[in-house]
């Protein structure tokens, strides 16, 4: 009997939610297993991965064969690296104490990696809501509404004021001008006429 580490497809219709299972290759997709391991949730961002690291690495150890999926989780999580790392072991390269030290760094680091990258995707959601809410635009207009119509009536009074006011002094000053300029010519006539009113007196004297 060969031993698969794979995938069971769980969750409803376009929204897929995975176990990882230890099975027999010989059973259904989602028939029978021998052991649940672990979870995956692609949807999310990044992937949610739960896995019981020691029990993958113990199947790993004992010849199951993990699928190409499988292989890729197990990567991401560090069972493919303890595995390399108890070879480095066995051959003498590295001390127990060594591979898990840099085991632990190595998941320190992967695992802080994959909170940034949450947190990245929380303020990206966050940015998106404030982006698409309308909330605050609709409130905001009505005041430059109200705002603008101020302005133009403050302003609308001063240009008619500054239009009525020359015409009104035009009209005024046109008549005294006029009155002013006609008087001085009755009163040179009326010497005149006196003039030529007094010289028939002077020729009939003489």
């Amino acid at each position: 009997m060969s031993v698969k580490l794979r995938l069971q497809r769980k969750g409803r219709s376009k929204a897929p939610f995975y176990h990882i299972v230890v099975a027999d290759s010989r059973s259904p997709r989602d028939g029978r297993f021998i052991e649940k391991i672990g979870t995956y949730n692609p949807l999310t961002v990044p992937a949610t991965i739960e896995l019981n690291r020691d029990r993958a690495y113990e199947w790993l150890k004992n010849g199951a064969q993990p699928t190409d999926t499988v292989r890729a989780i197990l990567r991401f999580k560090g069972v493919l690296l303890r595995k390399h790392l108890d070879r480095g072991v066995k051959k003498g390269a590295l001390t127990p104490e060594q591979a898990d030290e840099q085991l632990a760094k190595w998941i320190e680091a992967k695992e802080s990696g994959i909170q940034k990258r949450r947190e990245a995707t929380t303020d990206a959601k966050k940015k998106f809501v404030a982006a698409v809410d309308g909330v605050a635009k609709v409130k905001a207009k009505p005041v430059v509404e109200e705002a603008a119509p101020a302005v133009e009536e403050e302003a609308a009074p001063v240009e008619e004021a500054v239009v009525e006011t020359p015409a009104a002094e035009v009209e005024a000053e046109a008549p005294v001008a006029v009155a002013e300029e006609a008087a001085p010519v009755v009163e040179e006539a009326a010497p005149a006429a006196e003039e030529a009113a007094a010289e028939p007196e002077k020729t009939e004297e003489a």
